[in-house]
């Protein structure tokens, strides 16, 4: 933490003596007094007046020095979303430099606390083992460093002790036989210190969480009778929970989440019955929930969300009757919602969503459920059935309803719940006009997605939100038609891409606020009209998609002026003239301007230095290939297809080792492909696995892409889309050698151009081609063999060169249709009906190339074949291209997580 620029108390200072019956203070060292004012008290001989000290009645010893700062750390403040003034503030209020060994002379000291300050990442103290008479010692997040020291197991009278180090987790301690000898000890919290393993004691409660532990729970825990509290989350344990760990009978508070503990929950778990609070989430578990017995009449929060339980939710969960909070998503549980869950009366929190649960769930489902707040049943196959008329015993504050089904019509239930703040009923099979309450209920709460049905009528009339600020409104992908509504200026993310809204973006200054949006996406319907300058004046915004609607005009030259932009989409739309020079600016990640009449020259984009999307494709831009690309080092997708540029391929491309996919294609290139083109390292790394975890997230941004032979315009998230496009171009000379060594390459495009020479002989080494076409050049010689090893391979055109000899056999070049090979009289042997002289001395076909895959490995996984030629049509660039800059721009980070939650839900 930041000093303030100002000096800081030094600890400590406190010597006493007793003189007749009256007691006198004496300072032995310096004090420097805080800015805070703190210890402002801190003056003369009478020091049981000082603020924090307190002394016997009867002997006047100091017994209690509480120095623990007043003001509460706010973590989201000092990290999350950095607070200066708060920092500044936080950091003034903290006592800071070295402690005496001076406070020895306290003898009688029962009280110590000096947590929350700043002790500058000094060790603790051994001699604080030598206060005899110690009670309560609490230490916590004021920034020790170094091993704890063992002469604190000399406090035999100790009962209370808080060392736990959320904040920079400096603490360590190489075991805990100290702690054993603390038998007076009740309470200790150690959260987020590097320990060892824990012996027998008498404790009450013992918190272990954030350790760094792994292998597995001693089994010497068991032996702490005395536990009621039990804390081992976050650490690292990865084998399986031992049995003799639930023999600890008076625990009330077990929390094992966030490790990696294998196997299923032992079933001696269900004689912990006067468990109140139980948390297993996170934490690998399998097998079935147990079904617990009539006993745990008091757990008031059961966890076992993001495991892998399967099976059935437990009927016996009905006999909860405390039960406030239950979260069993994120698993694999099948089967119904029991009946038995309407009977929950206390319960507030019910989460089974992410599971794959079917069934009906009506009104019984809820019958009882009075106190319910916080409803989430996404991402099953549940279908509501409520009657019109059922009037809900509950206030919910949180519907998270995504991917079940509630409609077609809209349902009426809603109209009875008003206190929403959170309403997520995306994908729901709703197909109905917006009732008119909708809009009074819901427009105001500060998430709504009502995404992914097939809502019509026009878009709800938003109003200005009280004392509910940073909305997001999700509305994309219904029927809504109609004119552009104004935005509420509190709105963060609104997205009605995806619909049939029309007219002017119309954004008007409400009230005389301008907008803090950060995320707009209104791409996909019938907008038109100019781009209004308004929009410049947001100076939040982080993502613009104005994609696919009907803008005209020119670019309004002050978007250069939007200094924290990450994306701007413009495809497909109407819009011309020259890019304003402004944009040179900006700070993009990802630039789409392709499918307009732009032209002239691009300006220059060398500040750019986050940029991994350049799409400016199917425009009009002139003059060579700019040389400020070359600088764009973290550059990963290149489309300049279908303009005016002309000169070669510029050598500068081959130093850009994040590109991975280049299309130059209709342009005027002309001179020979670079000899440097092998060196594309992210072309070069091969993919054949399924590491990757493919999204289906519709981000905004898109390409198009000539691929197996069609263009198709790419708006599906892909974890890697490596392709190579140079057709419909004037480059000559022969195909580079070399360029088999982008062995990661799956689409690779020459066609329309003057390549001579043969086919490189070892282009069977690019394995993970899916699609090539040579065609439309002036190839000579023959087929390389080799190419029958291209297993993956889906898509192949090699016609209209001057090709010859015997067509390859193996795998499935003779099973592409005989088009591929027209126009190359050369050619012999199937499938062409042509016959070669020597077909009837010829041996049979030899099937060495397979045993060859074989032995590496490259056939034997049927899996990949299936999954190549399944993924092969869904490329997208969009969203793995902007997710590399986030690292690096936190505002933009946030922004685009707060979108693709929610997209995806």
């Amino acid at each position: 933490m930041a000093k303030a620029g100002t000096l800081f108390i030094i600890l400590f200072i406190l010597l006493y003596i007793t003189i007749g019956s009256g007691q006198k203070c004496i300072r032995q060292e310096q004090i420097i007094t805080d800015e805070s004012g703190r210890l402002l008290s801190w003056t003369g001989q009478e020091c049981c007046s000082w603020q924090g000290i307190t002394c016997s009645n009867k002997t006047g010893h100091v017994l209690k020095i509480n120095l623990h700062n007043p003001m509460p750390f706010d973590y989201d403040k000092f990290y999350n979303s950095f607070d200066s003034d708060y920092a500044a503030n936080y950091s003034k209020s903290c006592l800071s430099g070295e402690i005496s060994p001076a406070l020895l002379d306290l003898k009688q000291l029962q009280y110590l606390d000096l947590s929350m300050n700043n002790f500058s990442m000094i060790e603790i103290p051994e001699f604080f083992g030598s206060f005899k008479n110690l009670r309560y010692l609490n230490l916590s997040v004021a920034r020790f460093q170094g091993n704890i020291p063992s002469q604190i197991g000399k406090l035999s009278s100790l009962e209370f002790l808080d060392m736990s180090d959320f904040w920079t987790n400096s603490l360590s301690a190489d075991s805990l036989h100290w702690l054993s000898r603390l038998s007076s000890l009740k309470h200790v919290d150690l959260s987020g210190v590097h320990l060892g393993q824990a012996k027998d004691c008498n404790l009450v409660e013992l918190r272990l969480d954030g350790n760094g532990f792994g292998g597995s729970v001693p089994q010497n825990m068991a032996r702490l009778s005395s536990l009621t509290v039990l804390g081992l989350s976050s650490n690292f344990f990865n084998s399986s929970v031992p049995e003799s760990l639930f023999n600890l009978r008076n625990l009330t508070y077990l929390d094992l989440s966030q490790n990696r503990f294998q196997g299923t929950i032992p079933k001696a778990i269900v004689n912990l019955c006067s468990l109140r609070f139980l948390d297993l989430s996170d934490s690998g578990f399998t097998g079935e929930i147990p079904a617990f017995g009539g006993c745990h009449q008091d757990l008031d929060t059961l966890r076992l969300s993001y495991n892998s339980f399967h099976g059935p939710i437990p009927e016996s969960f009905g006999i909860f009757s405390s039960l406030r909070e239950l979260d069993i998503s994120n698993n694999v549980l099948t089967g119904s919602i029991p009946s038995s869950s309407g009977q929950l009366s206390n319960l507030e929190t019910l989460d089974v969503s992410n599971n794959s649960l079917s069934g009906v769930v009506s009104e019984s489902h809820f019958a009882k459920l009075t106190k319910l707040t916080d409803l989430s049943m996404f991402l099953n196959d549940l279908v509501f059935n409520f009657s019109s008329q059922w009037i809900p015993p509950f206030q919910l504050q949180s519907i998270k309803l995504t991917s079940c089904t509630l409609g077609p019509k809209s349902p009426t239930w809603l109209q009875t719940q008003r206190d929403v703040e959170e309403l997520r009923i995306s994908g729901t099979g709703i197909s109905d006009r917006l009732p008119d309450w909708f809009s009074k209920l819901y427009s105001s709460v500060h998430y709504l997605d009502i995404s992914k049905n097939n809502i019509s009528g026009e878009l709800p009339q938003f109003e200005e939100a009280i004392n509910r600020p940073y909305r997001r409104l999700i509305m994309h992908s219904n029927s809504f038609h109609g004119p552009f509504r104004p935005i509420p200026s509190d709105v963060l993310l609104f997205d009605i891409s995806n619909n049939s809204v029309s007219g002017n973006l119309n954004i008007p200054v409400q009230n005389g606020k301008i907008l803090t949006l950060e995320v707009l996406i209104v791409s996909n319907n019938q907008l038109n009209g100019s781009i209004p300058s308004i929009l410049c004046k947001i100076k939040t915004m982080t993502i613009l998609d104005l994609a696919n609607n009907q803008f005209s005009g020119e670019v309004p030259g002050c978007i250069g002026q939007m200094e924290t932009l990450a994306m701007l989409d413009l495809t497909n739309n109407t819009l011309h003239g020259e890019i304003p020079s402004s944009f040179s600016s900006l700070t993009l990640s990802s630039l789409h301007l392709e499918n307009n009449k732009f032209q002239g020259r691009l300006p220059s984009m060398e500040n750019m230095t986050y940029l991994r999307i350049l799409n400016v494709g199917k425009n009009s831009f002139t003059g060579v290939i700019p040389p400020w690309i070359g600088q764009m080092q973290n550059l990963a997708f290149l489309n300049l297809q279908s303009n005016e540029f002309h000169g070669e391929v510029p050598q500068f491309l081959c130093q850009l080792q994040e590109l991975q996919l280049i299309n130059l294609a209709g342009n005027n290139i002309t001179g020979q492909i670079p000899s440097c083109i092998g060196n594309l390292t992210a072309m070069k790394t091969e993919h054949s696995s399924l590491e990757y975890l493919i999204m289906d997230v519709d981000y905004g941004g898109s390409i198009s892409q000539i691929v197996n032979g069609i263009e198709r315009r790419f708006t599906k998230t892909m974890p890697f889309l490596t392709s190579l496009e140079l057709s419909d171009n004037n480059i000559s000379g022969e195909i580079p050698e070399n360029m088999t060594d982008l062995v990661g390459l799956r689409n690779l495009n020459l066609s329309g151009n003057n390549l001579t020479e043969q086919i490189p002989e070892n282009i069977g080494e690019m394995r993970e081609l899916i699609s090539l076409d040579l065609s439309r050049n002036q190839l000579s010689g023959q087929i390389p063999t080799s190419l029958s090893s291209l297993t993956y391979l889906n898509n192949l055109n090699l016609s209209y060169n001057n090709l010859s000899g015997r067509i390859p056999s193996g795998n499935q070049l003779r099973l592409f249709d005989p088009s591929i090979y027209r126009g190359n009289i050369g050619l012999c042997g199937d499938p062409l009906p042509r016959r070669c002289d020597s077909d009837a001395a010829a041996a049979p076909p030899s099937n060495e190339n397979d045993d060859r895959r074989t032995e590496d490995g490259g056939s034997d996984d049927s899996l990949f074949p299936w999954f190549y030629a399944g993924i092969g049509p869904g490329f997208l660039v969009g969203f793995l291209g902007v997710c590399g800059v986030f690292h690096f721009a936190k505002s933009w980070r946030y922004a685009v997580f707060q979108y693709i939650e929610a997209r995806v839900r």
